[in-house]
């Protein structure tokens, strides 16, 4: 069918007021299942504008068909012995298939399927009424997903806050739904003090009736509002207002119509370090912090305000009000915490459980400051490098009972190198105290010193191997300890600092002060294998990050263990040649030893040079020993090329082999010789990755 007419279809939910950090994937959800729902119900649309505020969801699919378009459908029945009988006249099976869709025997034809015939008919399918098809979308929205939800009244509907208004209308035409005790209409609400009720009379005009009651729809159009009257004050003032794009989409989910204004605080509080002031203003306040033109903190800050210009003065000072208060209460914490020396906050963290069955704060400390030594001794550290990771291993939690992290968390670590500076430890042992939380997240920095590194990795391995120690391990979306995290932090430290030690090699260090501590609930090596493989899925996700190939990353992964940088820098070049002419060829010829190794019995049996009776066997020998002499130290020094190298070097004779000696021959011992030259051969092979995972186009 062609030709449908068209109109717009306007959907719009009413809340009390969502969280911030919801509402954006909240209204793209909204759009995205819309459109999923109306294309499963073959109803075809133009378009999709979602809205959102803090008070709604909304989206208008314009261009609607009024119609569902009318389809064929190929509907098959019984096999051709059972619709036809000996006389080829329909038998009961096929005149009872006819009246089940609806048409005659005449219409019946016969197809084959896969060597079978079949008698089948097109059935044409009338398409419904968008209206009728349309008060099934309540559905999308009781399908909607929030991090939370909740209940209200007797209702058992778990939505992200109780639901006031729908709004539902295509064209003029009100589309009924009903979700707990709320029917849809046509009116929607303006700004909760400035706008009232109204009645949506044109759905193309949504947009424009909001916007006379005070409520900017479109959260772009909200959210250039801000930044330009931002700018305006900024400009005015000679400011540069330090905005970041997460607050800002934060600030512009609490607002319905934005107006910026900016207020002060006393100078009094400059003396408070920049970091305590801005996490005060940012994430307690939601406040936009200013400076000056050299960019020196100011005692101003800019906030929006959820309404039109009207009496701002007042709106000024509430905020003052607000600020003043919580500025002044940071600054009692920042002046008792200096009463405290760094000893005697390290003495608190024994009294702070870390977990129950993990012991306090204070011997997680003891832990990781054994492994930050064992470490630092690994990467062979300078004496100056390695005596500033210790030390501030031995202290790098004392700021978790300052009472300025206890009011901002987010600052623990910043604040340690602070108080630690000011109690005159070395410089390069406070920046590692601030360091080794990091990265906190994918977008963060990994620490750039090398204390700061070796603690990051100390820090987060004791954590690993005690959880895991315990066997307590993630599963599904449960992490409460963040431990893909923390494993997404190490793998990232040894990479960006090309750090040249085994993986298992950490594992088993922090392993051993689990063990000494006597919180090990479980072997060491059945746990080590766990965080093997526990590593290895955050090292699948890393290859997949850099573009690799799944089947050459599966490749590489197939033994876990050995030096980070090299299993990626591994795939990283197998990647790069893997559509040279000659790589089919040297995969194929690895994965000859590695296939047929699979078939010795016995693993570790030496091959014995007397039964060596075949020229090419004895020459695959002496070059299978010079690659078992040269291939693991090339892969110690990251050489990978090298590496690769010495394999390529081995095809001629791996080659010349198969076309001259017989492996599985009627001669036992020569054919578990030839299979034990094979199984050693397979194993240094497999040193650099297990090339019959690589799969090839035809």
């Amino acid at each position: 069918m062609t030709g449908l007419n068209k109109k717009n279809f306007l959907l719009e939910i009413g809340m009390e007021e969502m969280p911030a950090r919801f509402v954006t994937d909240a209204m793209q959800q909204l759009q995205q299942k819309v459109g999923n729902w109306l294309t499963e119900n073959r109803l075809a649309f133009d378009s999709i504008d979602a809205f959102s505020t803090p008070r709604r969801l909304a989206v208008r699919v314009n261009g609607l068909a009024e119609r569902q378009e009318d389809v064929v459908e190929e509907a098959r029945g019984p096999a051709h012995s059972i619709a036809l009988d000996e006389e080829g006249n329909w038998t009961k099976a096929a005149e009872g298939f006819a009246r089940g869709q609806g048409v005659k025997t005449d219409d019946l034809y016969f197809k084959e399927v896969k060597g079978t015939g079949y008698v089948f008919v097109n059935k044409e399918i009338k398409g419904n009424a968008a209206a009728d098809i349309l008060t099934g979308v309540d559905a999308v929205i009781t399908d909607l997903t929030f991090p939370k939800n909740m209940r209200w009244g007797s209702f058992n509907l778990r939505f992200v806050r109780p639901i006031h208004w729908l709004a539902a209308l295509f064209g003029d035409e009100i589309i009924p739904l009903t979700i707990t005790d709320i029917q849809s209409g046509r009116h929607t609400y303006g700004h909760r003090v400035l706008g009232g009720e109204v009645e949506i009379t044109d759905t193309s005009r949504y947009e424009e009736l909001l916007l006379q009651q005070f409520v900017v729809t479109e959260p772009e159009k909200r959210k250039g509002m801000i930044r330009r009257q931002i700018d305006a004050l900024a400009e005015r003032q000679q400011w540069n207002v330090l905005v970041t794009e997460d607050l800002l989409e934060e600030v512009n989910n609490l607002v319905e119509y934005p107006t910026a204004l900016y207020g002060k605080f006393d100078d009094d509080f400059l003396q408070l370090p920049e970091e305590v002031l801005i996490t005060s203003m940012r994430e307690h306040q939601r406040y936009f912090p200013v400076e000056d033109q050299n960019k020196h903190l100011l005692p101003y800050f800019v906030t929006v305000r959820n309404g039109n210009d009207e009496h701002l003065e007042n709106v000024q000072k509430g905020n003052e009000k607000v600020i003043r208060a919580r500025l002044s209460d940071a600054k009692f914490f920042y002046e008792e915490d200096q009463k405290l020396s760094l000893e005697e906050a390290v003495a608190k963290l024994d009294y702070i459980v870390f977990q129950e069955e993990l012991g306090t704060i204070g011997d997680k400390v003891r832990r990781v400051e054994a492994i930050s030594k064992a470490y630092g001794n690994m990467l062979k550290l300078g004496e100056e490098d390695l005596t500033h990771t210790v030390r501030a291993a031995a202290i790098s939690k004392f700021d978790l009972v300052t009472l300025v992290v206890d009011e901002f968390t987010e600052l623990q670590g910043l604040m340690g190198e602070k108080y630690a500076l000011m109690a005159g430890e070395n410089p390069e042992t406070a920046r590692a105290i601030r360091e080794h939380y990091q990265p906190k997240h994918a977008s963060d920095a990994v620490p750039s010193s090398l204390p700061g590194a070796v603690l990051g990795l100390a820090e987060k391995m004791d954590t690993i191997a005690a959880c895991f120690g315990i066997g307590m391990t993630p599963s599904g979306s449960q992490d409460p300890y963040g431990l893909r995290r923390q494993a997404a932090g190490v793998s990232r430290i040894l990479l960006e600092h090309e750090i040249a030690v085994p993986l298992e090699q950490l594992i088993d260090t922090a392993l051993a002060q689990t063990e000494q501590a006597g919180i090990l609930k479980r072997p060491a090596a059945e746990g080590k294998e766990e965080i093997l493989s526990f590593f290895g899925l955050r090292l699948k996700n890393i290859l997949a990050e850099r573009s690799i190939r799944y089947d050459i990353a599966d490749a590489v992964l197939n033994q876990l263990g050995g030096q980070m940088r090299v299993l990626v820098h591994k795939a990283e070049f197998l990647h790069s040649i893997s559509e040279d002419a000659s790589f089919k060829d040297t995969v194929e010829a690895l994965s000859r030893v590695t296939n047929i190794a699979r078939k010795a019995e016995t693993k570790g049996t030496a091959v014995q040079e007397d039964l060596l009776r075949e020229q090419q066997e004895r020459d695959l020998y002496q070059a299978f020993n010079n690659l078992r002499a040269d291939l693991p130290a090339a892969l110690e020094k990251g050489r990978i090329e090298s590496a690769y190298q010495l394999l390529e070097e081995m095809k001629p004779f791996i080659h010349a082999y198969f076309d001259n000696v017989m492996v599985m021959t009627d001669d036992t011992a020569l054919k578990n010789n030839r299979l034990a030259l094979m199984n050693h051969l397979s194993a240094e092979i497999k040193r650099f990755a297990d090339f019959q995972q690589i799969v090839f186009s035809s």
